[in-house]
């Protein structure tokens, strides 16, 4: 008894756990006091305690760990530059893909209707946007998502039958992934825009720009992603909305093959001038990169880990490598950051686009803390730009022993989404993207930082728990 009157006698250091007011009593009582930011797991749902429960075990962690080598032993290289036509899988003269998980015509968002007006201009399935429309609505297009057909796309994330696509293989694994290439800034078919413009520009990449690009590939030998990317976040880029380095390294590697191909000076002159303007043209490599690196594990069983994470301006969702084929979703999130001069929050469409595949491999949000000059474009502090990775680390797998992050002792990217990790913390992924005007036509808006709904996860988790949960 005397030792707890002791006790009482003596000066007091508080750790306060639960609601901030008892620290801030004891505070105004000149008590030495800390908060501690604890939170019950899954929020104190029952339900989603047992789900969390029933997969934690090894069978899940053995399976996690083995996504995780595949993941990081990939070597993802740009190989070629052809139609979609030839190579995409499924592709036909009538399918659009498009970001996200399915959607309907009756439910896109506007900017991706608008997309798809201008593919079908584009594809001269259409002669009026008008005809597009009647087109779009009358089922004999067929609209898939690209993740379903090895694919990804930016924003809208619309790729036709004629669009030159980039090609890429990962070397260690064997699969291959497809992304359209950029079309530079401003009113862009990704964006919904579809003008005469546009229309013309996508023709002369796919018969000027694509032959040219596949030429000089195929001289080099193909061009390792992985390793310009690497060098890229050791530039500043975080690889989702900060390209300007991976850009720049990869004209570099680029032009000095590109110079040595068959083709007339003026069409290689042309060639080196719209790539070279282009800051965001590494991520149109990013992109396919990343997707080769999760689909070589995707369909572990047992694994919680995310494997795709999209939006199409309408619903975000999630693949997850131990449930393939299927998609979980929830509502796609407004956008926080800055805006161009002239727009409000109004005019901006939820998130849309594949390019969060980034974020699934360690990239994007997750590389924040060796990107401070990108806080610039989103608003925000250097310190904020760190405590993006610092989050992230609640949430992932593992550190990316490939992309490193100088300033923070060059610690990797944390990699691997684990759905158990995000329901049990309450901490949703973070995702760096583009602001589209909800309005096809208007282009891109800003550009800010936004995060994946919760809901998609609960219900991935409970999924996962019905399938591999202990019994």
């Amino acid at each position: 008894m005397s030792k707890i009157n002791n006790l009482f006698k003596s000066n007091l250091g508080v750790a306060n756990v639960g609601a901030q007011t008892f620290s801030e009593e004891l505070a105004q009582q000149d008590t030495q006091v800390i908060n501690l930011d604890w939170r019950p797991p899954a929020g104190g749902n029952e339900e989603l305690i047992k789900a969390l429960e029933a997969l934690d075990n090894e069978a899940v962690n053995e399976a996690n760990a083995k996504a995780m080598e595949i993941i990081f032993s990939a070597r993802p290289v740009l190989v070629d530059v052809d139609l979609a036509i030839n190579v995409i899988p499924g592709m036909t003269k009538t399918t659009i893909l498009h970001a996200g998980p399915p959607i309907t015509w009756d439910k896109m968002a506007k900017v991706m209707k608008g997309s798809i007006i201008g593919a079908l201009l584009f594809e001269r399935l259409a002669n009026t946007p008008e005809e597009a429309i009647e087109l779009a609505a009358s089922g004999q297009i067929t609209f898939s998502p690209c993740h379903e057909h090895d694919a990804v796309g930016p924003m809208a994330g619309i790729i036709s039958a004629s669009m030159g696509v980039q090609v890429v293989e990962n070397k260690t694994h064997g699969n291959f992934a497809y992304c359209a290439m950029n079309e530079g800034l401003g009113r862009v078919l990704r964006y919904g825009v579809y003008t005469q413009e546009v229309i013309d520009r996508l023709d002369w990449m796919a018969s000027d720009l694509a032959p040219v690009l596949s030429a000089a590939v195929k001289l080099m030998g193909g061009l390792d992603i992985r390793r310009l990317i690497a060098q890229s976040l050791h530039m500043g880029d975080e690889a989702h909305n900060r390209n300007i380095a991976g850009s720049m390294h990869f004209v570099r590697e680029m032009s000095r093959w590109i110079v040595r191909t068959d083709f007339p000076k003026e069409q290689i002159a042309k060639v080196l001038d719209f790539i070279s303007a282009q800051d965001h043209w590494s991520l149109y490599l990013t992109m396919p990169a990343c997707k080769t690196m999760q689909d070589a594990a995707y369909g572990i069983e047992n694994c919680t880990l995310v494997s795709a994470l999209a939006r199409n301006g309408v619903e975000l969702g999630l693949r997850i490598s131990g449930l393939p084929g299927q998609w979980f979703s929830g509502p796609a999130q407004m956008i926080e950051g800055l805006l161009f001069p002239g727009f409000t929050m109004d005019d901006a469409n939820p998130d849309m686009g594949d390019s969060s595949i980034a974020e699934t491999t360690g990239l994007g949000a997750f590389a924040m803390g060796g990107a401070p000059a990108m806080i610039q474009f989103v608003g925000g502090t250097v310190d904020d730009a760190i405590g993006y990775s610092m989050k992230m680390r609640e949430i992932a797998t593992a550190p990316n022993p490939n992309w490193t992050m100088p300033n923070l002792n060059f610690s990797g990217t944390p990699t691997g989404i684990d759905v158990r990790k995000v329901v049990q913390t309450g901490i949703v992924p973070n995702i760096t993207t583009g602001i589209a005007h909800k309005e096809p036509g208007m282009g891109q808006i800003g550009a800010g930082v936004t995060t994946a709904p919760m809901e998609a996860f609960e219900k991935a988790l409970k999924a996962l728990a019905e399938k591999y949960g202990r019994k």
